[in-house]
């Protein structure tokens, strides 16, 4: 369905129970991330939060796509799959073969219906140009500052609108906005992103570049900023597609190149000077639960300011998973499988993107398996096909068991796998928010092929050895005392895989403890040793997996152990360190980022706000769970 604006967004989540109203004070500057991060990691992802007393003219909507429902409704479908099912419908009807001329007319409604959802420019003001500040003040808008080592307050929801100074095609994006002075903000756009693209452009042509961001307005306007779309699709023909009706757009006030959505919330419009000096921005604490570092990024100047009369300010946190974007992330997978099946990989079946993943970092494939090599295929087009180029590690499995059944998942890939030979390193191009890659922006990629295995892809130098059911930790961590934890409760369900936390005191030592380990008799048939920080509890699967993830470089951080065993043969293993990178003990030259967590002023405060919030039963907050992982109280540890 179309919504109206938020306001309409926000009375049909009121309507069916999904929406909570806090008329209590509550400041923006900490308060609100602090109450949301509660609220988002309840079960389920808790409620859509508006907050109606900050201080400023306007409520601060938040966590409203924080649910599958929420994420459903903001969509308008029952179920997410069901607009997946739609697009693989439409690309069937438009390739299958148009034999007669009656098959050729019958293909007419479903055009008229493409013609429905292109945007449309209208004349005249919109309805978020109802208001004009005179004086343009972001100072006026209630911007969020969400984790205490924050470079300060940040636009989070914002739909940026650029366009192609050569092609005038538009671009709508999503790109976190650092606010500096009441008329000036940084423009976080990467590297491999359209409007960095544009930018390029323009300084290519020496000429300002105009800019739009818009808040608020219907929900999928902000969804379809953050679809992985290719360039040449305009971001608003999807978002016509989702509410099946147009999207009618009016021109700035001030930047007249540039069109954004007649029923947005808020549009700020100003520009970007590519001979400017670029400003420092950050650090962020960010989607991968770790905080962004401070870099140069390009200013973004604000000429004016319009808004609705009724404007609800929109926003969002992201930080340690799970939050709201996980949902917004799911709606992603579930949405763009059609096209990945229908363009690039026919055989998949199903994808999967693991919270404790954070997107890129953790893929999860089923494909339909017909011969020998078909893992590395897919692993070669995944790979290659848009933002999937950022995914760090890539399982592939076959249609053996539901890759939804985490257990019955790795119980299968564990008994198709042999860590020696079924495990491909590869390097490419990595998201620049990657903090475990050597040099930013590159680094390695690893594809576990867990699915059942030909003749043609068996090595018969490797023979299989049957796991332990259980581990003697405590007389291994006696052998090694920097070992400080181990969970090898996957053994007893026959997932051949254990998690060890180390504290490293000297270089290459996780390699080494690897070698070690697996010279010891109780560790034959364990196939996988997965390593993280001391300080990370790997009885808290989720968590330590997390950990795990974000820390490792597959290409660096990967040991194949070769065991000897009868008659020349080997037993084949992978040990893979998810530890903090030093410059000491790793030769790691970059910088690395510490994990967020709220301070304790902040809890102290929201914990005694939390009766008057009246949101419920009292939720201690997340961030006392992680507070003894963090190295130092900067957003850099330091090393």
């Amino acid at each position: 369905m179309a919504y109206k604006n938020l306001r309409h967004f926000i009375e049909k989540l009121e309507q069916e129970g999904e929406l909570l109203r806090i008329s209590t004070y509550v400041d923006p500057k900490l308060e609100i991330a602090e109450i949301t991060d509660r609220v988002s990691k309840m079960s389920g992802g808790g409620k859509a939060l508006l907050f109606e007393n900050t201080g400023y003219d306007f409520p601060v909507l938040i966590n409203s796509m924080g649910s599958y429902k929420r994420m459903c409704m903001a969509l308008g479908v029952q179920e997410l799959d069901d607009v997946s099912k739609e697009i693989e419908a439409l690309f069937k009807m438009l390739s299958r073969p148009k034999e007669s001329i009656l098959d050729k007319l019958a293909m007419l409604p479903k055009l008229g219906q493409f013609a429905s959802w292109m945007p449309k420019v209208v004349s005249g003001k919109g309805a978020c140009q109802e208001v004009v500040m005179t004086n343009p003040d972001l100072g006026k808008l209630p911007v969020l500052t969400c984790w205490p080592k924050d470079g300060g307050p940040f636009i989070t929801l914002p739909v940026i609108h650029t366009k192609d100074p050569l092609t005038g095609s538009r671009n709508v994006g999503m790109y976190r906005m650092q606010v500096f002075e009441k008329d000036m903000t940084g423009m976080h756009w990467h590297k491999h992103k359209v409007s960095a693209k544009h930018f390029m452009e323009y300084k290519k042509l020496n000429k300002r570049m105009p800019v739009a961001v818009v808040l608020g307005g219907d929900p999928v306007y902000t969804y379809s900023a953050t679809a992985p779309l290719p360039e040449n699709v305009d971001e608003y023909m999807l978002a016509g597609f989702l509410r099946k009706k147009k999207v009618e757009l009016v021109k700035c006030i001030s930047q007249p190149e540039i069109e954004v959505p007649a029923d947005a919330d808020f549009v700020i419009e100003g520009y970007v000077d590519p001979g400017e000096e670029l400003i420092w921005e950050g650090p962020f604490g960010d989607h991968t639960g770790y905080y962004s570092l401070a870099d140069w990024y390009p200013r973004f100047h604000v000429t004016a300011i319009t808004h609705r009369k009724d404007a609800v300010y929109p926003s969002t946190i992201v930080g340690i998973p799970p939050q709201e974007d996980a949902w917004i992330g799911k709606a992603t997978e579930r949405i763009f499988l059609a096209p990945i099946k229908m363009t690039l990989v026919p055989e998949i079946i199903d994808m999967e993107m693991p919270v404790e993943g954070v997107f890129h970092n953790l893929v999860i494939s089923q494909i339909k398996k017909d011969y020998a090599g078909q893992a590395q295929k897919v692993m070669n087009a995944m790979w290659g096909a848009g933002q999937m180029m950022f995914n760090k590690i890539l399982v592939v499995s076959d249609e053996g068991e539901s890759i939804t059944d985490y257990k019955k998942l790795a119980q299968y890939v564990f008994r198709n796998l042999n860590p020696a030979t079924d495990i491909y390193l590869s390097q490419g191009p990595m998201d620049v928010l990657d903090h475990s890659c050597s040099k930013m922006g590159f680094g390695g990629k690893m594809c576990i092929d867990g699915t059942r295995k030909y003749e043609e892809e068996t090595d018969n130098t490797y023979q299989e050895a049957p796991a332990p059911k259980m581990l003697d930790g405590a007389a291994i961590m006696q052998q090694f005392p920097e070992i400080r934890g181990i969970n090898s409760s996957l053994l007893a369900i026959d997932i051949p895989c254990i998690l060890v936390s180390v504290q490293k005191n000297r270089p290459f030592h996780v390699r080494e403890l690897n070698e070690q380990l697996y010279t010891l008799p109780a560790l034959a048939g364990i196939k996988m040793v997965l390593y993280v920080e001391h300080t990370v509890d790997v009885t808290d699967l989720a968590s330590a997996l997390w950990r795990f993830c974000n820390n490792m470089d597959p290409k660096r951080d990967s040991f194949v152990v070769r065991q000897p065993a009868e008659n020349g043969r080997y037993i084949g293993a992978i040990g893979m360190d998810g530890t903090l990178k030093t410059r000491l003990l790793d030769n790691f030259e970059r910088d690395w980022p510490n994990i967020i967590v709220a301070d304790d002023a902040t809890i102290r405060k929201v914990d005694t706000l939390w009766k008057d919030l009246q949101i419920g039963p009292f939720v201690a907050s997340p961030s006392l769970k992680y507070k003894h992982q963090i190295y130092g109280e900067e957003a850099v540890v330091e090393q």
